[in-house]
């Protein structure tokens, strides 16, 4: 193994059980159980945060692929509860799916199925069957896949509606949060149920599931990937005509590897082929977002050049797989050199080492933007354990 390759297994190792560790050792929430909903950077709760199935359901995620990843008994048990208190707490038992979030003590909050929520219970749910092999897990993944293609499902234009009331009814403000268009369809919302559907599909290859990623794939070439830059387009009306021209850098990069990763999964030799091509087009793309520190810009506004320059956490964490997964394909060291200098920008800025985990990042100026949270809503476990994860497993590819 090249030198630098196993230099950055053993420090992506050595980094994922500090976040494991922090997990374990800080958000466990022994008064009313399952995790907290949110830390400051001081590692205090912030008391009667709400409990997000997003967060939730990552946290599933990532201590479910910890297991399979060493065995390591401590990860199964948090993955256990993690599951649990989504089964007794987020589980909508009369109409199906999860709630959006519910109150530190553990009572619906908000009730609405958004359907980014949903696609990371499918995500979370499908790992935790890959621990344990239990069909419970695995029938609830399956039965949210089908209200999702049920209700969710545009049976006349394809793509997914991004969300509905508790009864499945649509709505009018489908927002994710208020920074987010209020639009019909999102690049964020079908990214994340192509993500889901891939890790379905591993564990429940089934026809139709087959067929749906399959055209998810297809979307992203032909409606959300624009052909003249290379960037996705984020919002679209119903019928697929652009809404927004912000080039969001880290959902650019992602995307590239988790297309490719779904290409591979279907096993479809002429569409991994093309794939490949258009995750090395991504990748280029989201080339003039970096800075010569390594670190990956948040957006970009090409009518007004406005550039948000912040470095968040999750946007370096895909910036890492998104590069090393372009140089693998390619060979091209420009990409590993990328991947690698976004860890070291990483390790310079983003990682707390005196408190643990990740900062959620960095302002322009490179101080730690304040009043964000360590752990929270949106604050998970899920993009930087699982940018270990994944090249701790690419790197091993090369010893």
């Amino acid at each position: 193994m090249d030198n630098r390759l196993a230099v950055y297994r053993k420090e992506l190792t050595e980094e994922l059980y500090n976040i494991l560790r922090y997990w374990q050792q800080h958000t466990v929430d022994e008064h009313d159980g399952g995790f907290y909903g949110g830390l400051n950077n001081e590692n205090e709760v912030l008391p009667d945060s709400p409990k997000g199935g997003v967060l939730n359901a990552r946290i599933l995620w990532t201590f479910a692929a910890a297991y399979k990843c060493d065995g390591d008994s401590r990860w199964l048990q948090l993955a256990d509860r993690a599951y649990n208190y989504l089964s007794d707490h987020f589980r909508d038992r009369e109409y199906g799916g999860i709630y959006w979030s519910v109150s530190a003590k553990g009572r619906p909050l908000e009730t609405r199925k958004q359907v980014y929520g949903q696609a990371f219970a499918i995500y979370a749910l499908s790992e935790y069957y890959r621990c344990n092999g239990n069909k419970e897990v695995l029938d609830w993944a399956v039965n949210i896949y089908q209200l999702l293609e049920d209700h969710s499902f545009d049976p006349v234009f394809k793509g997914y509606h991004d969300a509905f009331s508790r009864e499945w009814r649509h709505i009018d403000d489908t927002r994710l949060s208020e920074k987010d268009d209020n639009a019909a369809k999102t690049m964020n919302t079908h990214l994340h149920v192509l993500e889901a559907y891939t890790n379905l599909y591993r564990v429940w290859p089934d026809a139709r599931l087959r067929n749906q990623l399959h055209q998810l794939v297809k979307i992203f070439i032909e409606k959300i990937i624009d052909k003249q830059t290379h960037h996705q387009v984020l919002f679209f009306d119903n019928t697929w005509r652009p809404q927004s021209t912000v080039v969001s850098y880290g959902h650019d990069i992602e995307a590239a590897w988790l297309l490719l990763e779904a290409a591979e999964q279907l096993g479809i030799s002429e569409l991994v082929q093309q794939v490949r091509e258009i995750a090395l087009a991504l990748a280029n793309a989201t080339l003039p977002g970096l800075e010569s520190n390594g670190g990956l810009r948040y957006e970009y506004e090409p009518g007004t050049k406005h550039v948000n320059a912040e470095k968040h956490w999750w946007v370096q964490a895909e910036a890492m797989v998104g590069f090393f997964n372009a140089w693998e394909i390619s060979g091209k060291e420009e990409f590993l050199d990328r991947s690698l200098q976004n860890w070291d920008f990483v390790k310079q800025h983003i990682l707390d080492r005196s408190k643990g985990e990740w900062f959620w990042g960095v302002t322009d100026t490179l101080k730690v933007m304040p009043g964000q949270d360590k752990a929270g809503f949106w604050k998970c476990p899920y993009h930087n354990s699982r940018a270990c994860l994944e090249l701790i497993h690419r790197t091993g590819k090369f010893k």
